[in-house]
C-alpha cells in the first residue's frame, strides 16, 4: 500500500495501537535547518531532520523516564529538505524521537511508517536499550507479501529514545596529542572487555568508559610504550535479535544505530561527558584515543529488518538500493545494506559525525571498518570518490589519524594500498606473511623482505610514506598471538554456528599439540614464537598494532571471530602467571627499542639500490655466510633464514646528505634448527653489541662481538644487533 492520503492531524483517530495523543501545548517556532539534530542554544532547543521525500515530520517528546510520550509537535518548516522547528520551553535531557510520514511504497525504495518511532540519527545520546518486538518492522512478520505489507503496531514502546545534551564541558589544558606517525605504535582495545576482570576497578565502573579512567589502567598501558589506544566500536549499536534468542550478544559492536551518541551500556553514570572524561586522561597520559567506526552499514539490515531511524526517515536516499528493483539493498558489506555515500546528505552525516568526534570530543583519529565502503560510487571504488576527498580537504579531518580497513564485500572490495594520500590502511598482506614465515612455509623471503621493509609495492605512489601501512599480525577479528601458537583450527562451536564461521585460513601452528599443554619444550617454543612475531612487527618499517591482552597471553581457546562472546571468552585476566609478566616486559622493551633507533621506523622507503653520491645501500639483504642475497636465494623455497643490514648512513629525508642513525643488523631464522650468521665488516664501526635474541632473555644479550664472527641464532629465532661506533 501506499501513504497518498492527506497527513492525519493532531486531533483525528490514532492509529491502530498508538498511544493517545497529546495536543500541541509548545510554543514552536520556526527554527534553523542548520545544525541538524537537537541542538541546545542556551535558551531552547533547535530541531532539525533531512529527509527529501517525506510529507510530514511529527517530534514525540516524553516525560523524564522516557515511559509516556506527552507532546507530539509537527515540525513546522521545511527548507532545502530539512524539517526542522525550535522550542523555546526544551531543555537538555528531553527524551524525543520521530514520526515522519510518507509513501509506504517499497518496490520505490519509500519505507514510511509513522506507526514507527525513529531515532534522530544525529542524537547525541541514546537511552534506554531496544526491546526485540514485531512492532519494530515497518511491515507485518509472516504476512504472505512480506516487507510490501504495511504494519500498524506502535513501535515506541519497544524503543530506545534520544536525549537532548548540553556540550558544556571543562576541558582545561587537555588537547589532542598529534603524535607523529613515525612514533606512533596502535594498541588495539575493547571498552568493555579491558576492564570487566581488573581488580582496581569498582565493580559498577567495570566495562564502561570510567573503568579505562582508572590509575592502574591508564598506568599500565602507558607503561608499555604505546602511543594510541583504538578502541573497538563505541557508537551506540544494537544487540542483534538472533544473538540474543541463542544467548548470546554483539560483543564488537559493529551495528551500529547512531553515529553521534556513545554506547549506552558503556556510561557508568547518565552523561556523555564521562567519554570526555575518559579522553581528557589518556591525553594527560599523552596517550591518544582512535575510535573504531562503522559507517558503511546500520542495524536496520535488509528489506526483512526492523525500521529503527534512517529506514523510516528516508530509504531511499540513506541506502544504496538496487537501481533495477528499488525494493531491495545492495549489500556490499555482508550485514544486509549500505550507507549511501554518493548521497550529499548522508556524505554530511557522516561527515559531521567524524567532526563531532574529533572537535567537541577530542578523539585523535579513525579506523575505517570496510573503508572500502566509502570510497564506492556508482560505479565502484573511487580513491577519488566523494568521501575520500571530503576528508581530504577538511581543515579537521586532514589533521587527525584516519586509518581504513580497505576491504569489502562488494566487487574490486580488496583495495590495500589503494587509498589517496592522508590514509593509513590495515594491511592484511604483511600478517599473512609474518605468520607464514614464521610457521616455517616455503619460499617467503622475498615476500617478508618487501612486507618488513613497509610494503612499498602498495603504498610508495603519490608521496605515501611507510607509516601508511599498518601492520599487524593479530586483531580482534581472528586469533589471540597466543592462539595462534596454539591452534591449527579454529574453535568456535560456542558461537552457535556449528563452527562454520570465521575465517580457515589462519596460517596458524600450534606446534605439536591442539591447544593447552604442559609439554614444556612445546611451551617453551610458543613463548619464542610470540616474542619473534612482536620483534618482527616492532623492528619493521611501518606503523606497528598490538592487540590488547597479547603481551598478557590472553586466549580465546582457539575462537577466531569472538564477535558474539560477551564473557570470559573476551574479557582480559588480569590475575597473570609468570610468563605472562615476562612477555609484558619483553613488549616493552623491544616498543623501547624501537623508539630508540630511528632507522627502524624511517619517514621514507629504505632502498636497497646503491646510492653512488653516498657510497652506500641503505638496506642490504644478507645471507648467513655474511654475501649479498642474489637471485637463485631469493627464489630458494627452502631458505628460511636471511640478514637484514640498515645503514644508519641512509638519508632521513629528501635532503641530500647522509643521516646520522645507529646502523643495525637485524637476523631471522625461521628454521627448525639454529643457523650461524657470520657478522659482517661494515663502515664506521668496529664490532657488534647485541641487543635482541628470542632465544636468550633481554638481560643475557647485550654481548659484543666482532666483526666475522659468527652469532648463533637458535633454531626460530631472531636478533638484533647494533653496530659499535668508531671512537673518534
Amino acid at each position: 500500500m501506499t501513504d497518498k492520503e492527506a497527513p492525519r492531524q493532531n486531533d483525528e483517530p490514532a492509529m491502530a495501537n498508538e498511544p493517545p495523543l497529546v495536543r500541541n501545548r509548545s510554543r514552536v517556532r520556526e527554527g534553523l535547518p542548520f545544525p541538524l539534530g537537537a541542538t541546545w542554544d542556551g535558551l531552547g532547543v533547535n530541531f532539525a531532520l533531512f529527509s527529501a521525500h517525506a510529507t510530514k515530520v511529527e517530534l514525540c517528546l516524553f516525560d523524564a523516564d522516557g515511559e509516556h510520550e506527552v507532546e507530539r509537535i509537527e515540525l513546522p518548516e521545511y527548507t532545502d529538505e530539512v524539517w526542522h522547528g525550535y522550542l523555546p520551553d526544551a531543555r537538555p535531557g528531553q527524551l524525543y524521537g520521530y514520526r515522519v510520514y510518507g509513501p509506504y511504497a517499497p518496490e520505490e525504495g519509500h519505507r514510511f511508517n509513522p506507526n514507527k518511532l525513529l531515532l534522530d540519527p544525529y542524537a547525541r545520546q541514546i537511552v534506554g536499550e531496544l526491546v526485540w518486538d514485531e512492532a519494530l518492522f515497518g511491515y507485518t512478520i509472516g504476512h504472505p507479501d512480506e516487507d510490501l505489507s504495511f504494519d500498524e503496531r506502535d513501535s515506541a514502546p519497544f524503543m530506545p529514545r534520544c536525549r537532548v545534551v548540553d556540550p558544556a564541558f571543562t576541558w582545561g589544558r587537555s588537547q589532542r596529542i598529534q603524535m607523529p606517525w613515525d612514533h606512533t605504535v596502535v594498541y588495539e582495545t575493547h571498552v568493555r572487555g579491558y576492564t570487566m576482570h581488573h581488580p582496581a576497578v569498582p565493580e559498577a565502573q567495570r566495562g564502561t568508559f570510567s573503568g579505562l579512567m582508572v590509575n592502574e589502567v591508564i598506568d599500565h598501558i602507558r607503561s608499555l610504550g604505546v602511543s594510541s589506544v583504538e578502541l573497538m566500536p563505541v557508537h551506540a549499536f544494537v544487540q542483534d535479535q538472533h544473538l540474543l534468542e541463542k544467548g548470546l550478544r554483539n560483543y564488537w559492536g559493529y551495528n551500529t544505530l547512531g553515529f553521534f551518541a556513545p554506547h549506552s551500556s558503556y556510561l557508568a553514570g547518565d552523561s556523555i561527558n564521562e567519554f570526555k572524561e575518559m579522553v581528557a586522561r589518556f591525553h594527560a597520559a599523552d596517550l591518544e584515543v582512535i575510535l573504531d567506526v562503522v559507517y558503511n552499514h546500520t542495524a536496520e539490515g535488509n528489506e526483512l529488518g526492523p525500521t529503527l531511524s534512517l529506514k523510516g526517515i528516508d530509504n531511499a536516499s540513506y541506502y544504496r538500493l538496487m537501481p533495477d528493483d528499488l525494493r531491495y539493498y545492495i549489500d556490499d558489506t555482508g550485514t544486509g545494506n549500505t550507507v549511501n555515500l554518493s548521497h550529499s546528505r548522508v556524505l554530511q552525516m557522516v561527515t559531521d559525525s567524524l567532526r563531532y568526534w574529533a572537535t567537541e570530543m577530542r578523539v585523535d583519529g579513525f579506523r575505517f571498518d570496510l573503508a572500502t565502503i566509502l570510497g564506492r560510487e556508482p560505479h565502484g571504488f573511487d580513491e577519488g570518490g566523494g568521501f575520500l576527498d571530503s576528508c581530504r580537504q577538511d581543515p579537521v579531518l586532514s589533521q587527525v589519524k584516519l586509518i581504513a580497513e580497505p576491504w569489502d564485500c562488494g566487487p574490486g572490495g580488496y583495495q590495500v594500498g589503494g587509498f589517496p594520500p592522508g590514509w593509513a590502511e590495515w594491511n592484511d598482506r604483511y600478517r599473512d606473511t609474518i605468520r607464514a614465515f614464521w610457521r616455517g612455509d616455503e619460499g617467503q623471503l622475498a615476500e617478508l623482505a618487501t612486507r618488513i621493509m613497509g610494503s612499498a609495492d602498495f603504498f610508495d605512489r603519490r608521496g605515501r610514506r611507510p607509516f601508511a601501512s599498518v601492520n599487524f599480525v593479530t586483531a580482534h577479528d581472528g586469533y589471540t598471538l597466543y592462539d595462534l601458537v596454539s591452534y591449527d583450527e579454529k574453535h568456535n562451536e560456542a558461537n552457535g554456528e556449528d563452527n562454520n564461521d570465521g575465517h580457515d585460513h589462519n596460517l596458524s601452528w600450534n606446534h605439536g599439540v591442539e591447544g593447552p599443554t604442559d609439554d614444556p619444550d612445546i611451551r617453551t617454543l610458543r613463548l619464542r614464537q610470540i616474542r619473534n612475531f612482536f620483534a618482527t612487527l616492532m623492528f619493521s618499517q611501518g606503523t606497528p598494532m598490538v592487540l590488547a591482552g597479547d603481551e598478557m597471553l590472553r586466549t580465546q581457546g582457539g575462537n577466531n571471530n569472538a564477535y558474539c562472546q560477551d564473557n570470559e571468552t573476551n574479557w582480559l585476566d588480569w590475575n597473570m602467571s609468570g610468563d605472562a609478566h615476562a612477555m609484558i616486559d619483553y613488549l616493552r622493551h623491544i616498543i623501547a627499542l624501537r623508539q630508540r633507533y630511528p632507522i627502524l621506523r624511517r619517514g621514507r622507503f629504505l632502498s636497497g639500490d646503491y646510492n653512488e653520491e653516498l657510497g652506500l645501500k641503505e638496506v642490504t639483504w644478507l645471507t648467513p655466510d655474511g654475501s649479498e642475497m642474489d637471485v637463485e636465494l631469493w627464489e630458494d623455497p627452502e631458505a628460511r633464514s636471511i640478514g637484514v643490514l640498515l645503514d644508519g648512513r641512509a638519508r632521513p629525508s629528501g635532503v641530500r646528505r647522509p643521516g646520522a642513525d645507529v646502523t643495525l643488523l637485524l637476523l631471522l631464522n625461521a628454521h627448525p634448527e639454529a643457523v650461524s650468521f657470520q657478522l659482517p665488516e661494515v663502515p664506521r664501526g668496529n664490532g657488534w653489541m647485541c641487543r635482541l635474541d628470542t632465544a636468550m632473555a633481554p638481560e643475557d644479550t647485550n654481548c659484543q662481538r666482532a666483526f666475522g664472527d659468527d652469532h648463533r641464532l637458535m633454531g626460530r629465532s631472531l636478533a638484533l644487533l647494533e653496530l659499535v661506533q668508531e671512537r673518534a
